[in-house]
């Protein structure tokens, strides 16, 4: 709903989520937060003196009036680079009330137009013109609430290692790098085959190369300051993707257990894209791959003999392009949230099933299993 305020200083008026309110009615920080107002945010007249910001896809916007010049200039400063004091100040020195700032800042903020940057998020983006345009496209989505600064800078400081530079692997490496995820190191020894070649991936110019330099090429494309070096050994990953088609036989997926390293699965069988579960050993609300392998079991005493046949070889890779990319794309989705710090991701305990043609998320419970040793219970789960 929109309210238009007439015959009154410049400022915001009610978005239809209450009353526009002051940034003095915020609660207080330790540091003069950066707004940041995307740049792909609409500002649109509606006459000389009536300007429309955001509102045309379904989300809350934001009508001013009157908002001449000085108001637009407002706007343009909200690049994230200034704290709110300077916008304060440079916008009083342009004639902008101060009690008008904080009334547009404070509407901006209610209709989540704006994003509060930390310092500590400004601090970990890399130096250069391309690296803070690129940044400034993924920073609004890694800071989606304001009071939620610093989740850039956690970004920035992982690190990920993605085991299998598959049709899956190559392309979430890419998009984690470019989603600011500051060490992605890709593991494989295998050479590109034709079939590897994937848009985001491996190309097919590289056919014939080892895969694991392929995968660091298209980390490069999207993002060429990220580090791609193997981990030290005092430096553990803050996460491992296990983009092998069935990585609870492989003994990686015991060590990183045992290490305590989370890991989460990000593949495609046959035809279907699977992501998850995402394994956080020790966390209480989840088991280990090894728990999916013996619920299989218990429904199939022979799942172990048939698990064994599907990990001797290394199958052919399959999936076609748009469900590769999904399923990079949504094991993406739960790698950041993991790293942000957010609550247990979906994939926690269970499984997102990508099947074609429709490719509609199902999800599979693959919750601890009673016998598994994951669960201090000592009889485990044999090994397929």
């Amino acid at each position: 709903m929109w309210e238009e305020v007439d015959d009154q200083p410049p400022g915001p008026v009610d978005d239809g989520c209450g009353p526009a309110r002051r940034a003095g009615t915020l609660p207080a920080v330790t540091e003069s937060p950066h707004p940041l107002l995307p740049a792909a945010t609409p500002l649109l007249r509606l006459d000389p003196e009536l300007l429309q910001i955001g509102g045309v896809d379904g989300r809350d916007g934001l009508r001013v009036h009157p908002a001449g010049a000085e108001v637009t200039a407002l706007l343009r400063r909200l690049d994230g680079r200034r704290s709110e004091r300077t916008v304060r100040a440079e916008s009083v020195a342009d004639g902008v009330p101060g009690d008008v700032v904080d009334d547009l800042l404070a509407g901006l903020r209610g209709t989540g137009l704006l994003h509060d940057l930390a310092a500590a998020d400004l601090l970990a983006t890399d130096p250069g013109p391309a690296a803070v345009a690129r940044a400034g496209m993924e920073l609004p989505a890694a800071v989606p609430r304001a009071g939620t600064g610093g989740r850039w800078r956690a970004r920035r400081q992982s690190a990920v290692v993605v085991d299998g530079a598959t049709r899956v692997g190559a392309p979430l490496a890419a998009v984690l790098a470019a989603s600011g995820v500051g060490w992605v190191h890709v593991r494989d020894r295998g050479p590109v085959r034709a079939e590897d070649a994937v848009v985001g991936g491996a190309t097919a110019a590289d056919e014939g190369r080892p895969r694991a330099l392929a995968a660091a090429d298209a980390v490069r494309r999207a993002s060429p300051l990220t580090d791609l070096r193997p981990l030290p050994p005092d430096r553990a990953p803050d996460l491992v993707v296990l983009c092998r088609p069935w990585a609870a036989a492989d003994p990686l997926s015991a060590a990183l257990q045992q290490a305590g390293t989370p890991h989460l699965v990000a593949t495609v069988r046959a035809e279907t894209g699977v992501v998850g579960p995402l394994v956080l050993p020790g966390s209480p609300g989840g088991g280990c791959l090894r728990c999916a392998d013996a619920w299989r079991r218990d429904d199939d005493p022979a799942w172990p003999r048939l698990a064994a046949q599907l990990a001797a070889v290394e199958p052919a890779p399959s999936g076609a392009t748009v469900t590769c990319l999904l399923t990079a794309v949504t094991a993406a989705v739960q790698v950041l949230a993991h790293l942000d710090g957010d609550d247990d991701p979906v994939t926690v305990g269970a499984a997102l099933e990508l099947r074609p043609p429709d490719l509609l998320p199902r999800l599979r419970r693959w919750p601890p299993h009673p016998g598994c040793a994951c669960r201090g219970t000592g009889r485990g789960a044999p090994p397929p």
